[in-house]
C-alpha cells in the first residue's frame, strides 16, 4: 500500500461547511459510508461499513475548519495503524480539499529500511530509500500544506 493524496476544489462551499461533513455522522453517511456509527469527537472511534466489511478510525485532531486526522484502528490489515487526513482552505470561490492517506514506511510492502550512515546525497541509491517521501515532502513544499 502506497499514499494516496488528492486536492480537490469544493465550490459553493465554505471550510466550516465541509469540516461539518467530515466530522458529524449526518455528514459522513451523507457522502461517504451511509452506516457510519461512533463518536466525532477527539479520542472517539467512528465506523464505516461497505456492505460485508468496512473499517473503523480513531479521531486524533480536529481544528474547526481547518483540520481532520483519524488513525485507522481495526479494518483490512494493511489499513491499521494508516492515517486518514483533511486539510481545508478557502481559495477564492473555492473551498480546497487536501486528502492524504499516509501510509508510514514500514507499512509499504518491500519496505526495506535504509542504513543509518547513509548520507543525505545517498537516499537514492539506499535500500528502502522511498521517492515517495520526497515526493510528499516537496508537495508539502509547494503547497505549505503541513504533512505528518
Amino acid at each position: 500500500m502506497v499514499d494516496i493524496l488528492h486536492r480537490i476544489g469544493i465550490t459553493s462551499s465554505s471550510p466550516d461547511d465541509v469540516y461539518a461533513a467530515l466530522t458529524t455522522l449526518e455528514g459522513l453517511s451523507g457522502w461517504w459510508a451511509r452506516d457510519t456509527t461512533g463518536e466525532t469527537e477527539v479520542g472517539g472511534v467512528i465506523a464505516f461499513r461497505f456492505g460485508p466489511g468496512g473499517f473503523d478510525m480513531k479521531v486524533v485532531e480536529l481544528v474547526p475548519g481547518k483540520r481532520v486526522l483519524w488513525e485507522v484502528v481495526d479494518g483490512p490489515a494493511e489499513w491499521i495503524g494508516t492515517h486518514v487526513s483533511f486539510e481545508l482552505r478557502q481559495e477564492g470561490d473555492f473551498t480546497i480539499v487536501l486528502f492524504e492517506h499516509h501510509v508510514p514506511l514500514q507499512h509499504q510492502v518491500g519496505h526495506v529500511p535504509a542504513q543509518p550512515q547513509a548520507a543525505a546525497g545517498d537516499r537514492a541509491r539506499c535500500p528502502g530509500s522511498d521517492r515517495r517521501e520526497d515526493q510528499r515532502l516537496a508537495l508539502s513544499g509547494r503547497t505549505g500544506w503541513r504533512v505528518n
